[in-house]
């Protein structure tokens, strides 16, 4: 039941003050007149605070790690993307840098051919089987610039005792670089003649091989060094031919091979303006003529496409080395530098042009 009476107007809860009591003033003016009268409390809806003495809620605060909820150049909540920009660059150089040591510090791996022994007709054992192998000292030669060797055996995908998709083109892709070492004649079929002699008919099955090989390297960007066949072969490749016999083909040149082996020289010159030219005079050599060993019957005749000369020998002209212009490096060297010793005191030193092929190596990584 209610205390107030019926006659009485009803109370405004909102403006009404117990009897008996006073309503209390706000600190500012008890401070400045503690004796004045309380006035009547007002009707009207009490003034809001100024904004900033509001307490700021805490959804409204900030994250730390809220970069792209920072106010931009206007004021405004747009991101800062030329700054977010910069940092994603500079953390992918960052990483790039870090990759890029990391895969020149990586040993470079080497592919070299083989050389292929075919069955003899009624052998048993080994000599009755397909062999395929490389000579010790080509590999140690390339090794002892600490490099790893891989042998790059042939491929059959046709295969019906041992099938696989594997092709030479996943060895150009992998390895580092590629040597085409030496061996058997480059088969006359090759390049479009005719043995003039049953003995010089050459291995045409290596051939098929190897020209796949050295296309898919070059087609990789990958360096190419070609020592003796294979100096030929890179010749043929691009659509030269050969001697098939130089004591034959050209009477009056001095001999290129006998019972001696890697013990018959002979010396060689390198043309003006070319890169081997410019290689041993880089390195303090004045001389205009270099001694090299000599293990070849066969030798380029007439010069495949944009192939330049690099060396010939010193009395009959015969080509030595040759270079493929249009790529970083694919050379052919008509002798065995493997069976130069490094420093010797006659014979050319040839580790600046290994050094050269593996550096290309290194340079084509990417």
């Amino acid at each position: 039941m209610s205390d107030t009476k019926p006659s009485d107007p009803p109370s405004d809860p909102a403006n009404s003050v117990p009897e008996g009591t006073f309503e209390p003033l706000p600190a500012a003016a008890s401070q400045t007149s503690p004796a004045a009268p309380v006035a009547p409390a007002a009707k009207e809806s009490p003034q809001p605070q100024p904004a900033a003495a509001q307490p700021e809620p805490a959804a409204a605060q900030p994250h730390p790690g809220a970069v792209f909820r920072a106010a931009g150049p206007g004021g405004d909540d747009s991101p800062p993307w030329p700054q977010t920009w910069k940092l994603i660059a500079a953390r992918f150089r960052a990483l790039s840098d870090k990759a890029g040591r990391r895969m020149m510090q990586r040993t470079l791996k080497i592919g070299i051919s083989a050389r292929i022994f075919h069955p003899e007709e009624g052998a048993k054992g080994l000599r009755g089987r397909t062999l395929q192998y490389l000579e010790e000292s080509i590999a140690q030669w390339v090794m002892s610039r600490n490099v790893l060797v891989f042998m790059i055996p042939t491929v059959n995908t046709n295969g019906l005792v041992h099938p696989s998709s594997i092709r030479l083109r996943d060895y150009a892709k992998h390895l580092d670089g590629l040597v085409l070492q030496g061996g058997a004649d480059v088969s006359p079929q090759s390049y479009a003649q005719a043995a003039t002699r049953p003995e010089w008919g050459g291995d045409r099955v290596r051939d098929m091989y190897e020209l796949e090989l050295l296309h898919e390297f070059i087609e990789a960007g990958k360096p190419v060094l070609g020592i003796c066949r294979g100096c030929q072969l890179i010749n043929v490749a691009f659509g030269g031919t050969l001697y098939q016999d130089i004591a034959t083909d050209v009477p009056t040149s001095i001999k290129h091979v006998n019972d001696e082996y890697d013990r018959l020289h002979h010396a060689i010159q390198f043309p003006p303006g070319s890169s081997l030219a410019t290689l041993f005079n880089t390195h303090g050599s004045e001389q205009n003529e270099w001694v090299v060993n000599s293990i070849h019957h066969q030798a380029v005749r007439d010069l495949g496409r944009d192939l330049t000369v690099e060396a010939i020998s010193g009395s009959d002209n015969i080509v030595e080395a040759i270079r493929y212009r249009k790529a970083a490096f694919v050379m052919g060297l008509q002798w065995h530098p493997e069976f130069h010793r490094a420093g010797g005191p006659q014979l050319l030193d040839c580790t600046p042009i290994l050094d050269g092929f593996l550096r290309a190596a290194r340079e084509t990584r990417f």
